[in-house]
């Protein structure tokens, strides 16, 4: 984990509004399928060389508890036609490296930073604004989490 000032910048795909908890449902659950409807209807638009992908998480109602948004995108727009957008905060983030297979060194990743934060001794504090995934590869991607 490196620490790293992000700039600001705009994130365009496609959007739902979540929880922790809902994800954990598999009745509830919209992540995972707005991951497909993206590769199915979007990806298309930007042709043989698609651009690198972002999951963010962004206007977090509370802290992980409560409800965040969730976008699904690239920089790059394509065709704009029913896209939506959300600016990754310029500041302060931690950035996780996740190698291996995807999605699954991600989900690891996450692990990951869920007990790097509930541990008592982090000296860190999520600041809860956005975090984001950087698909880097097919099997190379980092997690940047927001902090004070």
């Amino acid at each position: 984990m490196t620490k790293v000032t992000q700039k600001s910048k705009t994130i365009y795909g496609l959007k739902v509004r979540t929880t922790n908890e809902d994800e954990m449902n598999p009745k509830k659950q919209q992540i995972g399928s707005l991951w497909q409807n993206f590769f199915e209807n979007i990806m298309p638009t930007f042709g043989e060389t698609p651009p690198p992908l972002y999951g963010v998480y962004a206007n977090y109602e509370s802290d992980a508890q409560g409800e965040f948004d969730v976008l699904v995108g690239a920089e790059e727009v394509g065709s704009s036609e029913g896209r939506e957008s959300i600016i990754l905060e310029e500041g302060t983030y931690l950035c996780f490296p996740a190698k291996g297979e995807l999605p699954q060194s991600v989900i690891e990743t996450w692990g990951e930073i869920w007990a790097y934060f509930s541990d008592e001794n982090c000296k860190e504090k999520r600041a809860y604004m956005t975090d984001f995934e950087y698909y880097i590869s097919h099997d190379e991607a980092e997690i940047y989490i927001g902090v004070e």
